[in-house]
């Protein structure tokens, strides 16, 4: 490696520098305390565990995006965490094991052997909260409710929420007896909307006709809530769960509607990111002229069942680094920081009160040639009748 090399970080891996680094922990901070206010506990989960606990309750979704090494006491593989939600789920199940509904939250880095999109960062900053114990639509609906709050801290408007249900289609896989293999299958070419292949693969398998029906109309069953109406005919003879899924996605998206006016809705029934480890309500939510999700989550039962303690559970995740580039987007939520000077000849109890204020304050060092704007200072302490006050430089 030449010394030219030794700088370089790999595709996808950044660091943040001085000024961006300090707006994203004051970012950091406000969403952590806004997540607080709503009664959700912080844990801060390591960033390497054993390979056995970073992929339960979530199949193999993950496992491709560990980062993956051996640990030299035990000989067992170790990974580096790709998504903070099993971590979490393994504190509420075994560290916690609490009964009742539990809120906690998060911060911190996650790490991907592949970018998820083209130019996507693989060192991103995951922060998120997580609702245990509660199956019913109201905690969905909290968390929901929490993202758009959380996205509100950086000025998003206009959001548009994606709403699904896998229940949906794992209900009706059901109904038609489908294999494992055709069940993923099938699966497969809904995330593609392949709608002429999804009609060869339910004709091609013996399927009752009503169910192969409903199977092909999954991927045309997407809109705004009134889409939901269409749906109800179209999936009538689905078991029960169904329509009950229907009734949530309702009840969520009038809910949500009322309280954020401004938010457009998609639904779309043939929606199932995350198809191996939720089972219910699955959203995402997106901003004009973004092509991928600013921040998404679900609900994901029984997740902590791989920890002896299976838990209802809903949460919702977002990049802090997406954030702080929103933010600073965003002119009106722009505030000057103020940096105050010292420069030599200043006594420290001057400096001491101004910091104990919670003033930023920079003393200059002797021989130091840098001028206070170059530091970043936009104030500076001025001898004025044998008092130091604090002005503005220039």
């Amino acid at each position: 490696m030449t010394v030219a090399d030794r700088w370089l970080l790999p595709d996808g891996i950044e660091e943040i520098l001085p000024g961006k680094a300090r707006s994203a922990e004051k970012l950091r901070r406000d969403i952590l305390d806004l997540f607080d206010r709503w009664g959700y506990q912080l844990v801060i989960p390591p960033h390497l565990e054993f390979m056995e606990s970073l992929t339960a309750g979530v199949g193999h979704d993950l496992d491709l995006q560990i980062f993956k090494v051996t640990d030299q006491l035990t000989g067992r593989t170790l990974g580096l965490r790709a998504d903070t939600t099993p971590a979490v789920a393994r504190i509420d199940a075994h560290a916690l094991n609490q009964d009742g509904p539990v809120r906690l939250c998060y911060s911190g880095s996650v790490f991907h052997t592949r970018p998820e999109t083209l130019g996507a960062s693989r060192s991103l900053i995951q922060i998120g909260a997580e609702l245990y114990g509660h199956s019913g639509v109201a905690s969905d609906l909290e968390v929901i409710a929490l993202m758009l709050e959380t996205l509100g801290r950086v000025g998003a408007e206009s959001v548009n929420l994606d709403l699904g249900h896998v229940q949906i289609y794992r209900l009706l896989a059901d109904q038609a007896g489908l294999t494992d293999a055709q069940e993923h299958e099938l699966f497969d070419a809904l995330q593609r909307k392949a709608i002429s292949e999804i009609e060869q693969l339910v004709n091609q398998w013996d399927i009752d006709k009503d169910v192969a029906a409903m199977l092909n109309a999954l991927p045309q069953l997407a809109g705004d809530i009134d889409i939901l109406d269409r749906a109800r005919a179209a999936l009538e003879k689905a078991p029960k769960g169904v329509q009950v899924a229907l009734d949530e996605l309702e009840s969520i998206a009038r809910d949500i509607s009322a309280r954020y006016q401004g938010t457009g809705f998609y639904l779309d029934l043939g929606e199932l990111r995350g198809y191996n480890y939720h089972t219910g309500v699955v959203f995402a939510a997106y901003l004009p002229d973004q092509g991928q999700a600013i921040a998404k989550g679900g609900r994901y039962d029984g997740i902590g069942e791989a920890f002896g303690r299976s838990r209802p559970a809903t949460g919702f995740s977002t990049d802090l680094k997406a954030l702080l580039e929103l933010q600073a987007g965003n002119v009106s939520e722009q505030t000057e920081e103020l940096t105050v000077f010292a420069p030599l000849g200043v006594d420290a109890g001057t400096v001491q009160s101004l910091r104990q204020q919670g003033q930023r304050v920079v003393c200059q060092l002797p021989g130091q040639k840098t001028e206070a704007a170059d530091m970043g200072c936009n104030r500076q302490l001025v001898c004025r009748g044998g008092k130091w006050l604090v002005e503005p430089i220039g």
